[in-house]
């Protein structure tokens, strides 16, 4: 059975927190809210409790996991050699939206680098998951709380329909602030590598650090660093697809493919930021189009046409710069680059 176990995000409250700070303790897993989305928890240096976290995600064992501190001063427990630059990210982001890429020690395990030897570590900034990481006195592992592939949860109702039965605690604490996740960056190429747009805009880390450079091609085939670099990701059930163009063929187009596939027997969804969609038949869901709203709606919208039992999700493209760029990274991995 998984408790719901709801606490405050203003104000936690130190009984409940202590509760899943216990369950962490003894090797069971723990769903928490974090600024992105929700994570599933479990102690970064139990290798039981981390097989638990892949088991219940379905999550295939080459991708990496994110370790969760709560202090820069965790970071010498997992971690060696990080430069001045990395120092000077954590200073200004930390905590935050942003994941680094760093060497890492031997009392991390393998199974959460991914075979690597690099490990990914972030300090969230969530009251709620600061708390935990602190009572439980251990760096935790929190890969997105959801079926693997899946779109990642903001809010705890999310976790409990992939994850209900599978975990121990879904510690219930409101929505999520910036609804997708952090943005990756290795810190042991120079100059630094962006793997994964995210909460965090690169242009920011780039005023601190000076050019930071952008994977130019797939990287499928090789070992990932980062979570989200490899699989479809972020999917909904439905087949998805991105039609792109200037506006006007793009109005035109997904209207075509929508009034076919309605013909041909489809339930159809349409996933719209700056057009108005009218299409009689048609399920349209309108995300917004300024970055914020985009990022704290995408994930919700997706799950909301699992729950309508779309066949297909037609989508108007959506990228640019700043967050936009982890936003349209989000779609193309929904709709496996189609």
């Amino acid at each position: 059975m998984t408790k719901i176990l709801k606490i405050n995000p203003i104000s936690p409250e130190p009984s409940k927190i202590k509760e899943a700070a216990e369950v962490i303790k003894n090797g069971g897993t723990v769903a928490f809210p974090t600024e992105t989305v929700y994570g599933l928890g479990a102690d970064a240096l139990n290798l039981e409790a981390i097989r638990k976290v892949f088991k219940a995600k379905g999550r295939p064992s080459d991708n990496p996991l994110i370790v969760h501190i709560s202090s820069i001063e965790d970071l010498r427990l997992i971690s060696k050699r990080y430069s001045s630059a990395a120092l000077a990210l954590m200073d200004k982001f930390w905590p935050g939206p942003l994941t680094l890429i760093l060497k890492k020690k031997k009392i991390v395990s393998e199974i959460v680098t991914g075979g690597l030897d690099t490990v990914a570590v972030r300090i969230p900034d969530n009251k709620i998951a600061l708390s935990l990481i602190k009572m439980a006195g251990v760096p935790l592992v929190a890969p997105s709380a959801n079926l693997s592939g899946r779109p990642s949860p903001t809010r705890a109702k999310d976790v409990a329909a992939d994850l209900s039965g599978k975990v121990d605690v879904i510690i219930d604490g409101g929505k999520t602030r910036i609804g997708i996740e952090s943005t990756v960056i290795d810190m042991t190429t120079s100059p630094p590598t962006l793997l994964r747009p995210g909460g965090l805009p690169v242009e920011e880390i780039e005023k601190v650090v000076g050019l930071v450079q952008r994977l130019s091609v797939s990287h499928e085939k090789e070992p990932a660093k980062s979570p989200g670099m490899k699989y479809r990701h972020y999917a909904p059930k439905a087949r998805m697809v991105i039609v792109e163009g200037d506006s006007e063929a793009v109005q035109s187009d997904i209207r075509e493919l929508a009034e076919k596939s309605l013909k041909d027997g489809k339930k159809v969804g349409i996933l719209a930021f700056h057009i108005d969609f009218r299409v009689k038949g048609c399920i349209t869901k309108y995300a917004g189009s300024r970055p914020g709203t985009v990022a704290g709606r995408l994930f919700d919208l997706l799950r909301a046409f699992d729950r309508d039992g779309v066949d297909l999700i037609i989508s108007e493209p959506y990228g640019g710069e700043g967050l936009k760029l982890g936003i349209a990274d989000r779609l193309k991995r929904a709709a496996g680059h189609k």
